[in-house]
C-alpha cells in the first residue's frame, strides 16, 4: 500500500449537511476499495486565488490515506462527477 493525500474543495453554496455527506462519501470510497483512511481535516472556508466557476471561496478538506496504486484513478473519476466538488488533487506521498 502506498500513502496518498487528497485535498478537495466543496462548493461554498452547499449547506453543512451536504458538506458532511461529501466528506463521508470520499472517506467511504477509500475504505470500500480496501484502503485505510485517516480522519479528514476540515480546513473550512477559504478564499480562492482566482475565481473558479464564478465563485470566490470554497470549503477545503484534506485527507491522508493508504491504498493500492489503482485507487487514486477510481477516486479521481468519482470526484469529477460528484456534485458539490469544485476541485480536487491527489498526491502520492
Amino acid at each position: 500500500m502506498k500513502a496518498y493525500e487528497i485535498l478537495y474543495i466543496i462548493d461554498s453554496a452547499c449547506n453543512d449537511e451536504k458538506k458532511e455527506e461529501i466528506i463521508s462519501k470520499v472517506k467511504s470510497l477509500v475504505v470500500d476499495n480496501k484502503g485505510e483512511a485517516d480522519e479528514p481535516e476540515k480546513w473550512g472556508m477559504r478564499k480562492f486565488a482566482y475565481p473558479i466557476a464564478y465563485k470566490n471561496e470554497g470549503y477545503y478538506v484534506l485527507m491522508n490515506f493508504r491504498a493500492d496504486e489503482n485507487l487514486p484513478k477510481i477516486l479521481d473519476s468519482q470526484l469529477l462527477i460528484t456534485d458539490g466538488v469544485v476541485r480536487h488533487m491527489i498526491v502520492a506521498k
